[in-house]
């Protein structure tokens, strides 16, 4: 990469949407009508389907962490969620018409490995209970290296779990002191050595670059370290420091926090150590080895992104459960509760605890389509999305016209009508998806931010 495009790179570096659903979660409605619920009850019948359960606790914050999650000690709390959970599978199934199979099942925080043996076991029982799973489903978790045990190991592969994602973050002392996450690599160590004699083999790490004290130095330090644990994916997140929403996030002393520069040499340096590693690029943040799942799916062309990341899900709804949790069908997305009182108060009442909605129009099906192919592939060929859905070109002058400062920059190219990322500036992926974002308003006034930035 030249000098020259890397400091234009880091000119433009504005704050636009992650762009894990499009509209963006900022532009969900409260569900005034219950539309979210009509939506449900009127599914086609043998719809496929997804689930992600959402478990909103953790016994110790994470000062980066952007989670919807609370902070307890005991387990009464967390036993008790689970038996709303359970609840509201009940009342899912009796909403949902006809039989439904299940083809994904992600488990989500927060922290899920907190959740003990028998009430996972009792989360899964009850969703078999009442749903066909497909024997070739994924059904992963989410698990902190910290709460690792053999009875919680044993119960995932009895009941069918068959992926794994460790959260590691980093594996240097000061940075992890410094997000109060203490976390020596011995407990990833052991605790995958447990998961792998248990047969569960996919197996997922998240990476954060852009934390307290990291550098180029520490960050490969840490990924050499990820490597000799040998996982079938990686996930290399940039850190989204956001603390007008997430106020604990203030806990971080931002005089340590990489700038945007060392940022940018950070992602470089690690994608470069990691496709040498032989792990393939997936999106702006996933990495994975030739034979795994994801990629294959990059290279067939089925790759999607929701609110989990890069996914292989092909299945046209997504149900989420429990409180803050996101769902899809193809009328549009649907939100739980946030707040815990009004989650349980829900599902106490027998009504599902739906929040707000966001319906998707033609329109946003159409700009959808062009957002995930640019998030996905780097590339999308207007022409066809033109031909599939009946427009014409003239229907994207003004993102055609939009488009072109940044490929007199170097950014993208536009030849007939395909529109293509430079290889060497894929983090301006989602700066060129606000162009074709219609509810996206630049945001220039610095007091108040709503998304993070680009880099």
């Amino acid at each position: 990469m030249t000098c020259d495009l890397r400091e234009k790179i880091l000119q433009y570096n504005g704050r636009v949407p992650r762009y894990t659903s499009y509209p963006a979660a900022p532009h969900f409605q409260i569900d005034e009508n219950r539309t979210g619920g009509h939506w449900v009850k009127t599914m086609p019948e043998g719809t496929d389907l997804s689930l992600y359960i959402h478990i909103p606790f953790c016994q110790k914050m994470c000062w980066y962490c952007g989670c919807h999650t609370k902070i307890t000690r005991r387990y009464a709390p967390i036993e008790d969620y689970v038996h709303l959970v359970v609840r509201e599978i009940d009342l899912l199934a009796a909403a949902l018409p006809g039989d439904h199979r299940i083809k994904q099942i992600h488990f989500g925080g927060g922290s899920p490995g907190l959740v003990r043996a028998t009430d996972f076991a009792l989360i899964m029982d009850r969703i078999r209970s009442h749903f066909s799973v497909a024997d070739s489903a994924e059904i992963a978790i989410e698990i902190d290296p910290r709460n690792i045990s053999e009875g919680r190991v044993a119960t995932y592969a009895k009941h069918g779990v068959n992926r794994i994602s460790l959260g590691v973050q980093d594996f240097n002392n000061k940075t992890l002191k410094a997000v109060n996450r203490e976390q020596p690599f011995h407990l990833t160590y052991e605790g995958l050595k447990l998961i792998r004699g248990y047969g569960i083999k996919r197996i997922n790490m998240d990476v954060l670059y852009g934390l307290p004290h990291q550098n180029v130095e520490t960050v490969l330090a840490t990924l050499e370290k990820v490597l000799l644990l040998n996982p079938d994916r990686v996930a290399f997140f940039g850190y989204a420091h956001v603390p007008w929403m997430k106020k604990h996030m203030r806990m971080i002393d931002e005089g340590t926090l990489p700038k945007e520069d060392l940022r940018f040499d950070i992602f470089h340096a690690g994608t470069a150590f990691l496709n040498k590693a032989g792990y393939k690029t997936i999106g702006i943040d996933h990495f994975a080895k030739g034979d795994d799942p994801l990629y294959q799916s990059l290279q067939n062309g089925t790759l999607r992104r929701n609110f989990q990341g890069y996914t292989t899900d092909q299945t046209p709804a997504l149900i989420g459960i429990g409180a803050s949790a996101i769902g899809q069908t193809k009328n549009g997305f649907i939100q739980n509760h946030p707040d815990l009182p009004l989650y349980k108060q829900a599902i106490l009442a027998e009504d599902l605890p739906i929040k707000k909605i966001c319906p998707i129009g033609r329109d946003d099906e159409i700009r959808a389509r062009i957002i995930e192919n640019l998030m996905c592939y780097f590339t999308v060929n207007l022409n066809e999305i033109c031909h599939n859905f009946g427009l014409d070109l003239s229907d994207f002058s003004r993102e055609l016209d939009a488009l072109k400062p940044y490929q007199t920059l170097g950014f993208v190219t536009c030849d007939s009508n395909v529109i293509t990322i430079h290889p060497d500036a894929i983090l301006m992926v989602r700066t060129i998806c606000s162009i074709f974002d219609r509810y996206f308003q630049p945001q220039n006034n610095a007091d108040a931010p709503r998304h993070a930035r680009a880099i």
